[in-house]
């Protein structure tokens, strides 16, 4: 005999299915009845009155000599019940989504409280002074400089005017400088061509002699040992997949490469290459990208680097290398997973990292397309456990180069970014070449909004906290950051503020996604540029000093207020660190009062509770 008892919601069903020998099974489910449904003892009462007729009449039905359930399975099972209807619901799984609803769907998400930071590309479409004040207004928070294109002066030009946009709207707008990295691209055209026309079934030859000027027959290529690194029946991508080739046969005393070209299409010049699944022989850091990063990243202070390609832990122990050396240390590097090499040893190069982007064009170029949004969730899921910030990029909101509005499918992606954990998504062509980069960065704020509006916020911080325990335990760091959270959600906090040298207290809070605001407060205006472009629902100010914090106290506690993140007699959290750099050791309770000279303590006799500190 076995029982089954289920329930849902607020509702008892209760079931049992019975059976002796060949005897045909026999089920029957009632509906508790209780008057209030928010009472499960009288749930529990009238569910067993219900079994206990129902019993009677199965054992009435099968003779009295086979009785189907006794007194002792009665007890066994109303014992069972009255379990499963005392435990805490919250613990119950449910489906994604499931706290979405009709009034969701219906109100405005809070753009002045979006989370998700946005990445936009600079560009000839938006990189005079009115234009980058209207993505900044729009929700910018880091402007990408692509190295791929353009030269130091032309992004200098930039880069000014981007600064005194920045100070036109008093914002912190921290400068992304993204590689170059090795990237393989094919050669120039002959005669002056522009494009040419690539025919279906009709073979081409690619040369590593990338001073031939190419045609529709033979095209050069910039990776000179290309023959000796495929093998027939490999396949080629150009112009990101949009031309696929098929290898025929490899000349490596020749340097170049047969292949059969599988799609029709126009290609112009000087189009990436990707090669799946072959491990290229190419430095991550170039020449050139050192060049940008001593001679424009470093001499401009920039605040990150997105380093392309990068394919293992010691390309990231490289590029910090060069940074101390030439005094940029305090530079955070962003590492870009986009071929099957750093995809394998992702978990090496999340250790040594500050940051990680899901650069997910050339990536669906070297694993099937079909599987790029499971690297995309478990990249991201890694990245949260680790605490390291991470971009989602590429083709997001592809279709506004030329479009005024998205389609629902890029949207969903946006959206789907977020659920997944990402710290910022990105913004490429859409803004750097766009005829509506505006309208790009505010429907992409709107939409991390309306996905951040249906998240559960205290359920989520209980995830993030059993995946981490489930791979290691907190250091004292981390569990005061956690703390922090915690006592933000127990005690209705308004916001969580940090104090931060480094930005590392920053990074440990974000880390637990709490649903309230974080405001950091650093004496550096890089950490503060950094914590504010990259961290998840963190915002960022510019002190001269952390150590008069009880005058700091009261001074975050008006700037709160002004802001209208708390009101008066709010409370919130301040974690802060007593012990120097990068150590955090005190939380405290605060309300917020009228006099900032109060530092937002309240006494015994006109407080609920009493600002605390737990050190």
């Amino acid at each position: 005999m076995e029982s089954i008892v289920g329930v849902f919601c607020d509702v008892v069903w209760c079931g049992c299915v019975c059976a002796v020998g060949e005897r045909r099974q026999k089920r029957k489910t009632y509906r508790s009845g209780c008057e209030d449904p928010e009472d499960p003892f009288q749930a529990i009462l009238n569910s067993y009155q219900r079994k206990r007729n129902f019993i009677r009449r199965a054992n009435a039905s099968q003779g009295s000599n086979s009785p189907i359930l006794g007194l002792s399975s009665l007890a066994a099972l109303v014992s069972t019940h009255i379990v499963i209807m005392i435990s805490n619901t919250a613990d119950i799984p449910l489906l994604a989504g499931g706290f979405i609803n009709l009034d969701t769907i219906k109100n405005t998400g809070n753009l002045g409280n979006r989370r998700t930071k946005i990445f936009c590309t600079m560009g000839p479409a938006c990189w005079d002074v009115p234009k980058l004040e209207q993505m900044i207004e729009a929700g910018m928070n880091v402007a990408r400089f692509n190295f791929s294109h353009g030269d130091h002066e032309g992004h200098k030009a930039c880069l000014d005017r981007l600064r005194q946009a920045a100070k036109n709207m008093n914002q912190n707008v921290a400068v992304l400088l993204d590689t170059k990295g090795p990237e393989i691209r094919t050669g120039f055209f002959a005669n002056g061509a522009t494009k040419i026309a690539l025919r279906k079934g009709d073979t081409i030859a690619l040369t590593s002699n990338y001073d031939y000027k190419g045609d529709s027959s033979k095209l050069a290529c910039s990776y000179e040992k290309l023959a000796s690194s495929v093998n027939p029946g490999q396949s080629i991508l150009i112009a990101d997949g949009s031309v696929v080739l098929t290898v025929i046969s490899c000349d490596v005393e020749g340097g170049e490469v047969v292949c059969r070209i599988e799609n029709n299409a126009s290609i112009g010049e000087r189009k990436n290459m990707n090669l799946p699944g072959v491990v290229v022989d190419l430095p991550t850091l170039t020449e050139k990208d050192v060049d940008d990063i001593i001679n424009w990243g470093i001499k401009n202070d920039i605040d990150l680097i997105a380093a392309s390609f990068v394919r293992k832990a010691s390309d990231v122990t490289h590029i910090r290398k060069v940074l101390a050396e030439n005094g940029g240390s305090g530079i955070k590097i962003i590492s870009k997973i986009e071929n099957q090499e750093g995809l394998e040893n992702y978990l090496d190069i999340l250790r040594v990292t500050d940051g990680i982007m899901v650069a997910r064009g050339d990536l669906g170029m070297e694993i099937p397309p079909e599987k790029v949004f499971l690297a995309q969730k478990y990249m991201i899921r890694e990245a949260n456990i680790a605490g390291k910030p991470v971009v989602t990029a590429t083709q997001m909101l592809e279709s506004m180069i030329t479009n005024p509005r998205p389609t629902r499918a890029e949207c969903s992606d946006v959206a789907n970014a977020c659920y997944d954990g990402t710290d910022a998504v990105m913004l490429s062509g859409e803004t750097a070449n766009g005829t509506y980069f505006r309208q790009a960065v505010e429907i992409m704020a709107r939409t991390c909004s309306e996905a951040e509006s249906s998240v559960n916020f205290n359920e989520l911080y209980q995830s993030v906290c059993n995946s981490v325990k489930r791979r290691y335990e907190l250091n004292a760091s981390e569990s005061l950051a956690s703390s922090a959270v915690k006592t933000a959600v127990d005690v209705g906090a308004r916001a969580i503020i940090v104090y931060s040298e480094s930005g590392a207290t920053a990074r440990r809070v974000a880390k637990f996604r709490p649903g309230v605001p974080v405001a950091v407060l650093t004496p550096s205006a890089r950490v503060a540029r950094q914590c504010f472009g990259m961290l998840k629902g963190c915002y960022a100010y510019v002190v001269d000093t952390l150590e008069d914090t009880e005058k700091l106290n009261g001074e975050v506690m008006r700037e709160c207020r002004i802001a209208g993140i708390a009101n008066v007699g709010d409370p919130v959290v301040i974690l802060c660190g007593i012990t120097g750099w990068g150590n955090t050791s005190e939380i405290k309770i605060l309300r917020v009062v009228d006099d900032p000279v109060k530092a937002a303590y309240l006494d015994n006799n006109n407080a609920e509770f009493n600002g605390c500190t737990i050190s």
